[in-house]
């Protein structure tokens, strides 16, 4: 019925709306001082949703592959890709791929932070 493009879009608009105005809530009522507090609080709460979708699709067979677009794809890759990271770990943990989803998680994590800090050590230097 709808494009894929014009679901992930409109889902991923609403996502990023929300992950701005939660975070910015927990920042004002946190006050974090030396941890991101807004963010992790974003990062969790996309992986309880993801959860909570995960088992009403596999329930419900009514949930179908443009209600997944929308939500999964657009409304939580919006409000966090974490929930996508944690979708893709949980299901190679219930395949029984232990080392893969270990490796996967910490390599995700260890990898993308140095290529972050070398993009940024890089281009502040070329601009310096």
């Amino acid at each position: 019925m709808f494009h894929p493009l014009l679901l992930v879009a409109i889902g991923g608009a609403l996502g990023s709306m929300a992950r701005y105005g939660l975070s910015a809530l927990i920042v004002r009522q946190v006050n974090p001082v030396h941890f991101p507090w807004g963010t992790f609080g974003v990062n969790i709460l996309g992986c309880l949703l993801a959860g909570i979708f995960l088992v009403a699709a596999e329930q419900f067979p009514a949930v179908n592959q443009e209600a997944r677009l929308f939500i999964v794809t657009g409304l939580l890759g919006g409000f966090t890709t974490f929930s996508a990271f944690g979708i893709e770990t949980l299901s190679l943990i219930r395949r029984g791929e232990l080392l893969i989803a270990f490796s996967y998680a910490s390599l995700s994590v260890i990898v993308g932070v140095c290529a972050m800090w070398l993009a940024y050590s890089v281009f502040k230097a070329m601009l310096s």
